[in-house]
């Protein structure tokens, strides 16, 4: 049969699993809360020992679990857990700009939100001040260094500490210690981390958290002259201000002390 063919080929045997659990699980949905190995084998045209085999796989991976009925089989806990952060994360970014061009035209300042990546912050929208002659902006799609103000942000407020350890780890010994300092003088705060990147221009970002922790870092980004590093300034005000309108929208709940 076509399946034995394809999961004999040399080299191709991860490829074709992935392919085959992408193929399982786009049959869920609305329409199709449960269904059973063999409706599955039927509707993907498969051998329906392969795919009860995939199923009990999924279901000890906690991609999918046992339904109510005998034999039938529904999305997992761990399915479920991936959803609600994948729609947590889009729903942020479908929040995000009417805040941000309030902050921007608030401040005259760059607004920029990073969610977070593999390895650190990417940077997912931004908001410019097109009234000044000289913006300083920040790509869509850059990873943020592990000193960025951003990243601070993240790394004081994850849950993963092994993650944040690895990360903090790979810095050499001095830029350990000041990066480490940092993190715990924000942990269960909402106050704003600040870096200057050396050549005039400083950032200074703030938590917007959901109600599983924290899911963005919304920062402003100017030249030194526009944006001093001063905590308690106004613009850090109104920065901290915005984040938790945001943080309030995406229902985060987190009680920080101030």
């Amino acid at each position: 049969m076509a399946e034995k063919d394809d999961e004999a080929r040399s080299g191709g045997g991860e490829i074709q699993a992935v392919d085959r659990v992408a193929q399982i699980l786009r049959l869920f949905g609305p329409e199709t809360p449960e269904l059973t190995a063999g409706e599955a084998a039927e509707r993907l045209d498969l051998n329906r020992t392969t795919v009860y085999r995939y199923c009990t796989s999924l279901v000890a991976s906690g991609l999918l679990e046992r339904g109510s009925s005998p034999g039938t089989f529904v999305p997992g806990a761990l399915l479920l857990q991936l959803g609600a952060f994948g729609l947590g994360r889009r729903r942020v970014v479908d929040l995000a700009p009417a805040h941000m061009r309030e902050l921007c035209s608030l401040t005259g300042l760059t607004t920029v939100l990073s969610l977070w990546g593999s390895t650190g912050p990417i940077v997912t929208r931004v908001e410019e001040d097109a009234t000044r002659t000289v913006v300083v902006t920040v790509r869509v799609g850059t990873q943020l260094t592990l000193t960025a103000a951003q990243t601070k942000i993240f790394l004081a407020h994850m849950s993963d500490q092994l993650q944040v350890d690895r990360l903090v780890g790979s810095l050499p010994g001095d830029q350990r210690i000041k990066l480490t300092e940092e993190i715990r003088a924000l942990t269960g705060t909402d106050h704003v981390a600040m870096s200057p990147d050396g050549f005039g221009v400083h950032a200074m970002a703030a938590p917007v958290f959901d109600e599983y922790g924290i899911c963005a870092s919304l920062a402003l980004v100017a030249t030194d002259d526009l944006l001093p590093l001063e905590p308690d300034s106004t613009t850090a005000g109104h920065l901290r201000s915005t984040a938790r309108t945001l943080s309030k929208a995406m229902g985060g709940d987190v009680q920080l002390r101030r």
